[in-house]
Order: C-alpha cells, then sequence, then structure tokens
C-alpha cells in the first residue's frame, strides 16, 4: 500500500502487526515484490517478462482449482494467505495485470488512465489486507482504495526525475500540454515554473484522495488503524516535503527519516 517502488508503504514487517498475520501479510508481499521485479528488473525482454507474468497467473488458476502450484512462492501463497484466509484472488490478477502493463506502457494520456493503473497496481494491496482482516464492507474497500490510489499517485511524484531515466513519464500528457510542460524539461532536468506548477497540481489532487479515505483509519480499531494511520501521514509528509523543496525532484527525492517517523508515531497514536 511503492527507484520506483509500489510497495514502500506496504506494512511488511510491522512491529504493530499482529502476530497471527505476518506470515501471511509476508507471503503476499513476496509475490508482488517478485511479480514486479519480473516486469521491471534485470535484462529480459518485454516478450520475456510477459510469458513470466503469465506463468504467474497460472499458478493462480491452479491455486483457484484447488491444486498445488509448481514454485515454492506460490505454494506459500497457498498455504499461509489463501486458503487459510479464503482470499479471493481476483486482486492477485489485477496486480499481475498492473505489471503486465508496466512492460509496454510508458505514457499515460490522462488522469483516468492513472487511477486505473492504480486500481490494479495499488488498491488490490490494501483489499488484500481488508480481506485479512475480516474488514470487507463497501465503506471500507472504498475508502481504502481511495488511500492506496493516493500512495501511488505520491509515489509517482516524488520518482519524476528516477521514471524519466527509465523512460516512464507517469504526468499525464494532457495535464502537462494544459501546463505547459514538455518531455524535454524533463530531459534538461531542470526545474521550470511550469513544471512546479504541474507537480502542485497533481500532489493537490492525491492529497484531496488521501484525506478522503483517511476516515478509515480512525474507524478501524487496534493495529489495522494504527498502521493505517502511520501510513497515511507517511504519505502526507512526503507530500509536505516535495512542498517544501517548491517540487524540485530533480535536485532532491523526498524520503522519510527518523525524525518523520517519530513525529507520525506521536501523531497517530494521538488519533486513536
Amino acid at each position: 500500500m511503492s527507484a520506483p517502488n509500489h510497495y514502500e508503504n506496504f506494512p511488511v514487517g510491522s512491529i504493530v502487526l499482529p502476530r497471527r498475520l505476518r506470515r501471511p501479510i509476508h507471503a503476499v508481499y513476496a509475490f508482488a515484490r517478485y511479480a514486479d521485479d519480473l516486469a521491471d528488473e534485470g535484462d529480459a525482454t518485454p516478450e520475456e517478462r510477459k510469458s513470466s507474468l503469465h506463468f504467474l497467473a497460472r499458478e493462480l488458476d491452479k491455486i483457484g482449482a484447488e491444486q498445488t502450484p509448481e514454485t515454492a512462492l506460490m505454494q506459500r501463497l497457498q498455504a499461509e494467505a489463501v486458503a487459510p484466509f479464503s482470499l479471493p484472488l481476483q486482486p492477485f490478477y489485477d496486480l499481475l495485470s498492473a505489471f503486465e502493463q508496466d512492460t509496454h506502457k510508458t505514457r499515460y494520456q490522462h488522469f483516468g488512465e492513472l487511477v486505473d493503473y492504480s486500481r490494479r497496481s495499488a488498491n488490490p494491496i490494501g483489499r488484500i489486507i481488508l480481506y485479512l482482516y475480516g474488514q470487507t464492507d463497501p465503506q471500507s474497500v472504498g475508502q481504502s482504495d481511495g488511500i492506496c490510489t493516493a500512495l501511488q499517485l505520491i509515489n509517482f511524484w516524488q520518482d519524476v526525475a528516477v521514471d524519466w531515466q527509465k523512460n516512464r513519464v507517469y504526468l499525464p500528457q494532457d495535464d502537462m500540454a494544459k501546463f505547459g510542460v514538455t518531455e524535454d524539461d524533463l530531459a534538461a532536468g531542470c526545474m521550470t515554473p511550469a513544471l512546479r506548477k504541474l507537480l502542485a497540481y497533481e500532489c493537490g489532487r492525491a492529497r484531496k484522495m488521501l484525506y478522503a479515505g483517511a476516515p478509515l483509519g480512525k474507524r478501524l480499531k487496534g493495529r489495522l488503524g494504527f498502521e493505517l494511520r502511520l501510513i497515511i501521514l507517511g504519505g502526507d509528509r512526503i507530500l509536505q516535503k516535495l512542498a517544501e523543496n517548491q517540487y524540485d525532484v530533480f535536485q532532491k527525492r523526498p524520503v522519510l527519516v527518523w525524525k518523520d517517523y517519530w513525529l507520525m508515531l506521536k501523531r497517530a497514536w494521538q488519533k486513536k
């Protein structure tokens, strides 16, 4: 719940996670991280990447048919997460769909395309976590989707410079045209007034989505609510750092440091 990393906000190994959920969450994370790496890392061709992702989809098919998958990774996912918690498989297929898209799509025409990508690349993680906790009412799922989409967008905006080096531009093409930003500006690695205004606009969109879902962090009880409040505060802190740096993503990529985590812990506890 993400170099661009879809899972920077995934609560892996968090000390606040209930012990009974650590193994299933780790199994889910291992699947997501491995599949994401298939799409992004190494020297494989796009076709080879797609083939590897299609193999994982067939492994999911076996789990759905209550058969044993071939690989240890998928056997672990089946035994530690899917079977004991009756997890639906659609979120896992959605993740694979997003990762396959990464193998060939490097530009996004409008904001709606980014939201659709986030629906498959980020929202499934939140939904899986809610299923593990048994919190699957429509309101919770909807607010979780909003938070996860916002976190994905925040990851895009903090990584504009990094993504450019990989020939990826997540800034919507129509918004770039509207604000007068070109890819030559990104290639130059120098902040222009137009690019600064565009990033401020996109960050404002992400913040609205983040806080539209934020009530879920207060409504959920116990460790899940606390964990979610931390995640929301972390996303907001990245947005603050972007603003403090006047959105100059070329000079300094915003990251969280121990002082940020200490403040986030205090605020998350106070908001319980």
